[in-house]
């Protein structure tokens, strides 16, 4: 290749150089910086660079320039995120059960190129998470592309829903058959991802683990469920629904020991309705899909969280218990 070759893309080059060699504590000197374009095959005089350092920030790449004896350092300055910013973003990628191992090194790869190669160092850690299981399904990421293909071309989507037997293996549910649904919406909850949608044979809004749907495609019959999907509370979606299980929507009355304080409202959030009972219990006034799965976790709070009212749901809640001691009996 002839030397000047990449002259056009000058500009270019230089803000990959500024951006991943230099940071707050790393500079460029200007014969180091010519040097640097050399590399890329690219001839440079000072004049020409201080020009583009000057279009760089005034584009919106700060760059700044430090004295530091009889020497001038240039680096880059502010960027999008910050390294505090992009840790969190890697903890949160590393501790997810969603993103998969492979993915998970992409996606961290990809955050390390919003900084300097020496900060990107501080990226490379290791985040331990107890009992946390890695999904181990790539072919995730090509189901949740399908769903939004859907929603965005208003069509419905077919798939099938798999299960695990006591085997350890996943087998499609109803003997291999399709599911047929209207998708509506995506959601995150207790670290799994939902695709909700309208189910036509139940008239009904549904919820399906986004991992456990397989063979996903879209089909060319518009989406039904609108006024269904509509009259949900869309803001208080996931907080009213007991980790994605659905249930007849109702109001709990729930006599908490003040210890039960910090469970209560990292459970259910601080903006539930709450008052004092007496020196040692408060009130707390949920809204919540009651299901079995609420009611194993308020078991699992023995008698520091009783259901007050209803009190049909109190004994619903009983006979829960009751069955769950029967089936000891042997």
């Amino acid at each position: 290749m002839a030397k000047g070759q990449n002259q056009k893309l000058k500009l270019l080059y230089l803000s990959k150089i500024m951006r991943q060699e230099t940071d707050d504590e790393h500079g460029l000197t200007m014969p180091e910086i010519i040097e640097k374009l050399a590399q890329y095959d690219i001839d440079a005089a000072r004049k020409s660079i201080y020009d583009d350092l000057e279009s760089l920030d005034a584009f919106g790449i700060e760059i700044l320039k430090e004295k530091r004896g009889n020497k001038t350092y240039y680096h880059c300055g502010a960027r999008d995120f910050e390294v505090p910013e992009l840790k969190l973003l890697v903890d949160a990628i590393q501790s997810s059960k969603f993103i998969t191992p492979n993915k998970s090194k992409e996606l961290i790869k990809k955050l390390e190129a919003n900084l300097s190669i020496y900060d990107a160092k501080l990226l490379q850690r290791e985040v331990f998470v107890t009992d946390r299981v890695k999904n181990m399904n790539e072919s995730i990421y090509l189901t949740v592309d399908t769903i939004q293909s859907a929603m965005t071309q208003d069509q419905q989507l077919t798939f099938q829903y798999v299960k695990w037997t006591p085997e350890a293996r996943l087998e499609p549910k109803r003997n291999g058959d399709f599911y047929q649904v209207s998708p509506w919406a995506l959601v995150y909850d207790n670290e799994n991802y939902y695709l909700v949608a309208y189910d036509q044979d139940s008239k009904d809004i549904r919820h399906y683990r986004v991992d456990k749907i397989k063979k996903a495609s879209v089909i060319k019959e518009k989406r039904l469920g609108s006024k269904e999907f509509s009259r949900r509370d869309k803001s208080k979606y996931n907080e009213k629904r007991f980790n994605m299980y659905d249930g007849p929507m109702t109001t709990l009355e729930l006599r908490c020991h003040n210890d039960m304080a910090n469970v209560i409202f990292d459970q259910f959030g601080g903006n539930i309705h709450n008052r004092k009972l007496d020196e040692e219990h408060f009130l707390a006034i949920i809204t919540i899909a009651v299901s079995k799965q609420f009611y194993g976790w308020l078991a699992g709070l023995g008698n520091q969280v009783q259901i007050m009212n209803p009190k049909e749901e109190a004994i619903k809640f009983q006979d829960y218990i009751k069955e769950i001691h029967e089936g000891y009996n042997y």
